[in-house]
């Protein structure tokens, strides 16, 4: 049904201020700059080896801007969506309602790049609460354009994502949606000794979704936590975005074997976030 992490979607007040601090991150311009003027929202977009990353701003009146500015009230800017993507969402439509979720059909998007006017369009299907368990999630498959790449990356850029982490007070009932109905692998599934928790790995287009299980009585959900980027080599990207005046910190091996971390401490914008380099 799922057959990759489409993009990670960043609420962010302002949306130049954002561009401008994430181009210093990830070492390497947006490619795409747009508006959703059914939705009341504007967004650029980095695109990756894997993945694309969007900042989300509201710019009007409608429901993205609704969403945008609920979640900034209540929790400020930060991780705000996943989207899963699909070959063929009249598929995962029928599917998902033989699986007696009620969901409506999927619905059409349009973006037009403000840098040349291209247009790219897709189908969004929005997923149920039982489904999703407190993400912004949804489905999309792209039907028209491609999202323009830089082709290539330097040393001392980010050139894709290597994990994005989500916390759950139910790691069994996650299976259940992402293994079983979402039918993304499940790599491993085991105790972590460094962070005293079962830990869930899925895999899909060259990334994996990391799941933290932290149990508690309340109800089954799920949160957003933060990003880790994979570079060639983090000392070139270390130096590079020291003299960006980005905070850092010095680089340690990591709990993984055979890797090399680093955190990015300022210009996120509430956005916990790692380099890794695996050696």
């Amino acid at each position: 049904m799922i057959d990759t992490l489409d993009h990670l979607i960043i609420a962010v007040e302002d949306l130049d201020k954002a561009e401008a601090n994430y181009t210093k991150i990830f070492g390497m311009p947006p490619v795409w700059r747009g508006e959703h003027k059914e939705l009341g929202t504007i967004n650029s977009l980095f695109n990756f080896k894997n993945t694309y990353f969007e900042l989300l701003s509201a710019s009007g009146e409608g429901l993205g801007a609704a969403l945008v500015n609920h979640y900034l009230e209540e929790k400020g800017e930060g991780l705000i969506g996943v989207v899963f993507g699909t070959k063929d969402i009249d598929k995962a439509t029928n599917s998902l309602k033989k699986g007696n979720f009620l969901i409506s059909d999927a619905t059409d998007g349009e973006g037009i790049n403000a840098k040349d006017g291209e247009v790219r369009k897709w189908k969004n299907l929005f997923l149920p609460p039982e489904l999703t368990r407190g993400l912004f999630s949804f489905i999309i498959q792209h039907t028209e354009g491609t999202l323009p790449s830089l082709g290539t990356f330097s040393n001392s850029s980010i050139n894709k994502l290597d994990h994005v982490v989500i916390n759950t007070n139910d790691a069994d009932g996650f299976i259940k949606i992402y293994r079983d109905i979402f039918n993304i692998r499940l790599a491993l599934d085991k105790f972590v000794e460094a962070w005293k928790s079962r830990m869930l790995f899925f895999r899909l287009n060259k990334t994996t979704i990391e799941v933290i299980e932290k149990k508690d009585s309340s109800d089954s959900f799920d949160s957003l936590w933060g990003l880790s980027w994979e570079v060639e080599n983090i000392e070139e990207v270390h130096k590079r975005l020291e003299k960006e005046g980005v905070e850092i910190t010095a680089i340690k091996k990591g709990i993984k074997e055979k890797t090399l971390v680093a955190t990015i401490k300022s210009h996120n914008h509430n956005v916990p976030t790692l380099l890794i380099q695996h050696l």
